[in-house]
């Protein structure tokens, strides 16, 4: 058995950024997350069920290593305590189930959530790699240095372009869906040669630490849906999210993800007081050009100058979309681009659209209302309803 994840740093920085921030203040909420893969084509998902239980008991082996530990302590917003905390921390086997659900490959994480929100990272590229093994590697590597290659020449006929007011800066976020781990530490490693000048930073906090990286990344989703089930008003969940987090972090991590019921319903929560300690907002889903629009007119009837703040955008990006979001945008606001399937998974070969959701915290259903439809992961229909009612959002997405 060759190992898939050798190390618990493997993954990204949100997952340590969330984890820390429930230690301190939810250490106690009960959570789900399940598995889904929404296109499989190519060779079933349910014939990895022996090699993928066999990675992830030798998952829940695993423990962070002094070297890894202290890597961690010198992160500035990383507290001694949530050190402290993973020097002892080990997955639990008993924490999470894999089956053959009908022909469907069903994988869920049940348990406290600070001992299951770190399963997703790992679980996806071990189901990735697992699957991309069955492929021949030598064409499909060889494809992909081509590629890697292509984008190099692109990034530097890109550099000709005359200057805006902001820079472009890209970053890896392709762990949960590179084609190996191998392969996803040659691309980064060949961005930061190559185009330094475009490249700032990997979400991959192993390859960050060995590679001398800019680990890159502030909240997911699930943070910010924990908060529906952990007893504020269904209608501040984005609110008391946020304020948790300007309370943990204190003007570290600033970069507010906006899609978990729409960006709309976001704004009307981000006034004033947020949108000056937030140093921007992260893009996820929808429309990337209508996002944006809305972001900076936010700001303006702010009357904050959206030249101190930043737009990341992470949702299915390219280079070629990345250059135009940047054209767009960048003589008005500071930008940042999170490239993931495209950088690490980009071997001519059909890739799989996976992952791996929160679904319930304490019993109770969790969901979010993306701006892009099918991108719902819940199935208590009467829970959005509910959602949707509260903010005023159409029901104009169906449960995928």
């Amino acid at each position: 058995m060759q190992p898939v994840i050798r190390s618990l740093l493997e993954t990204d920085l949100y997952k340590f950024t969330m984890w820390q921030a429930m230690l301190h203040r939810h250490p106690q909420t009960q959570a789900e997350y399940v598995f889904i893969c929404r296109n499989a084509r190519d060779y079933p998902l349910t014939h990895l069920i022996g090699e993928l239980n066999e990675q992830l008991d030798h998952l829940c082996s695993l423990r962070f290593q002094p070297d890894e530990l202290a890597y961690l302590r010198g992160l500035r917003f990383i507290k001694t305590d949530f050190v402290d905390f993973l020097r002892i921390f080990q997955f639990q086997r008993d924490f999470i189930t894999v089956r053959d659900n009908a022909g469907t490959l069903e994988i869920v994480a049940r348990g406290p959530q600070v001992h299951v929100m770190a399963f997703e990272i790992h679980v996806l590229a071990i189901v990735n790699e697992l699957y991309f093994r069955r492929f021949e590697q030598a064409p499909a590597v060889a494809e992909g240095r081509r590629r890697l290659a292509d984008k190099v020449a692109l990034l530097r006929a890109f550099g000709q372009e005359p200057r805006r007011r902001n820079p472009f800066e890209f970053f890896d976020f392709g762990v949960r869906r590179r084609f190996s781990g191998s392969w996803h530490r040659e691309v980064v490693a060949t961005l930061q040669r190559e185009v330094p000048e475009f490249f700032k930073g990997t979400s991959n906090v192993l390859l960050a630490r060995d590679l001398g990286l800019v680990p890159i990344g502030t909240m997911a989703h699930e943070f910010l849906q924990t908060y529906q089930a952990l007893g504020v008003r269904l209608r501040d969940f984005q609110k008391a999210a946020l304020e948790a987090w300007v309370q943990e972090y204190r003007g570290d991590l600033g970069v507010a993800l906006t899609d978990v019921v729409g960006m709309d319903a976001f704004l009307s929560d981000f006034d004033l007081y947020f949108a000056k300690l937030f140093d921007g907002l992260r893009h996820d889903s929808g429309d990337p050009i209508v996002w944006g629009e809305k972001a900076l007119a936010h700001y303006a009837r702010l009357r904050i100058d959206t030249h101190t703040k930043r737009l990341v955008f992470s949702d299915g990006l390219s280079l070629p979309k990345a250059f135009e979001l940047y054209r767009h945008f960048a003589d008005r606001t500071q930008l940042g681009f999170g490239i993931g399937t495209n950088l690490t998974n980009d071997m001519g070969l059909h890739t799989l659209h996976i992952v791996m959701k929160l679904t319930h915290c304490n019993g109770q259903p969790v969901a979010k209302l993306s701006d892009s439809p099918g991108k719902i992961l819940c199935d208590d229909q009467t829970f959005l309803a509910y959602l949707r009612q509260v903010f005023n959002v159409p029901a104009l997405e169906t449960p995928g």
